[in-house]
């Protein structure tokens, strides 16, 4: 090891975006101990791999970055993995990647300094593991920003954790209970997200309309936003990411339509529409509710942009319960829309239902779901020609003088795109005149705004 290199790491995250808020607090805690970032792996004294546990292909991918990074480390590096699978899959990754020097889990992301002086202590176990007995995810952020800054945007986490119970998920597992952020905490990160510039703050955690149930709150989640509205006035854009069929509340409602800084957009994963699937997910079954639900609040907000989620080829949705799904689809008219294939998953409360429907069926269910969405988002995006929109710039091509964006109805790397010619600056927010449509995409020119 080379001075240079000594006291460098490289940090990758896997996942979704509440991992990535992990992995920058990780480096947050680093960087005020004197690491420094290295951006390619062969120039890092510690590989650190932020994982995911969620899914079996997220596993594997997992899976092949670390053996990837083993294959090629040097005697002088350390490979730690940390993050959701090691929380629940540990003997799994020691199996399938030698090489490994550290492993630590979600719940204690902060103890990461513990985990690297672990790595290089002469007497360690081999590899050096740090799994403390904690029931949920650790409160003690030792003073770092939970947040993500992406470009003009960031994700903002506000709690950890999760109480519910649907049989086909791990979060429960692998992250333990609900834990709320404190709102102070939670302010703190928000100014300092406001005096960085930033444009758009997205509230993340695995149920943000569950957050301050464990502190004895009763609206937490309109209390927190009224404080967030109040704190950072400068930050035009606050988006709402993953709430829970049934606690999108009247207060959490008008709320929103009061309030220009919460954008009209709505993430509700849903996960199904055939009410016998939904209980045998353990999710909410009425989806007459529902229906009036995402009715009434188009009601009060007609241009809101509503999304959610789907699993395909969950046990026991034979062909009636999937046009159940369909014909729920094509009533509630989702701007936006995930379909994922069930992913069997064994520790979940569904592992005894089994994996009973083919792959192939899952696949012709996804595509099926996802052409019926294509129509939907064409029909919903082809209201906003001749509207002028503003979009949140996130890059540029200088040859083709196109600049790429975001309008309020898309949130990032899930929906769609703004297509804008000319040039405008990155991590601004400027407006553009819809000219064309199409299936997912706006396109656009930038208005003269002399």
């Amino acid at each position: 090891m080379t001075k240079r290199t000594k006291g460098t790491y490289h940090l990758i995250s896997l996942g979704c975006p509440k991992n990535l808020v992990d992995s920058e607090s990780m480096a947050q805690i680093l960087n005020r101990q004197g690491f420094t970032p290295a951006s390619l792996p062969e120039n890092a004294a510690y590989l650190i791999v932020n994982t995911c546990g969620f899914l079996k292909a997220a596993r594997e991918e997992a899976i092949m970055v670390l053996t990837d990074l083993a294959s090629k480390k040097l005697p002088w590096q350390k490979l730690i993995a940390a993050g959701c699978m090691t929380e629940h899959h540990r003997h799994e990754i020691l199996q399938a990647v030698p090489g490994i020097d550290g492993l630590l889990g979600t719940r204690r992301w902060m103890d990461i300094l513990d985990v690297i002086k672990g790595t290089n202590d002469k007497r360690r176990q081999i590899p050096y593991t740090h799994f403390p007995s904690v029931s949920t995810v650790g409160q003690d952020e030792k003073g770092t920003n939970r947040a993500a800054v992406q470009g003009g945007s960031a994700y903002l986490k506000i709690a950890d954790g999760c109480r519910r119970a649907c049989a086909y998920c791990m979060i429960p597992i692998i992250k333990g209970g609900l834990v709320s952020r404190p709102i102070d905490n939670i302010i703190r990160d928000a100014k300092t997200l406001q005096d960085m510039g930033t444009k758009e703050i997205i509230l993340i955690a695995q149920d943000i309309t569950d957050y301050g149930h464990d502190l004895n709150m009763q609206e937490g989640l309109t209390e927190l936003l009224e404080h967030i509205l109040k704190a950072v006035p400068d930050v035009p854009w606050i988006r709402l990411m993953y709430t829970f069929p049934g606690y999108v509340t009247e207060p959490l409602t008008q709320l929103m339509h009061n309030q220009p800084q919460i954008l009209p957009y709505l993430d509700m994963p849903l996960q199904h529409g055939d009410p016998e699937v939904l209980r045998s997910m353990r999710r909410p079954r009425d989806i007459i509710g529902a229906r009036k639900t995402l009715s009434h609040i188009r009601s009060i907000m007609p241009d809101i942009a509503l999304r959610t989620t789907f699993i395909v080829g969950y046990p026991g949705e034979d062909e009636k319960a999937f046009q159940n799904l369909v014909d729920f689809v094509q009533k509630v008219r989702f701007d936006h829309l995930g379909v994922f294939p069930y992913s069997f998953e064994p520790g979940t409360p569904a592992e005894p239902l089994g994996d009973p429907i083919p792959e192939h069926v899952k696949v012709e269910r996804f595509e099926y779901l996802m052409q019926i969405q294509g129509e939907i988002s064409l029909e919903r995006n082809q209201r906003f020609i001749g509207k002028t929109m503003d979009a949140l710039i996130e890059g540029v091509d200088e040859e083709n003088q196109i600049s790429i964006g975001r309008s309020y109805r898309d949130a990032p790397e899930i929906d769609g795109l703004v297509v804008i010619e000319g040039l405008a600056p990155i991590g601004e927010i400027v407006q553009v005149k819809i000219n064309s449509a199409i299936t997912h995409d706006l396109v656009g020119e930038l208005v003269n705004q002399n």
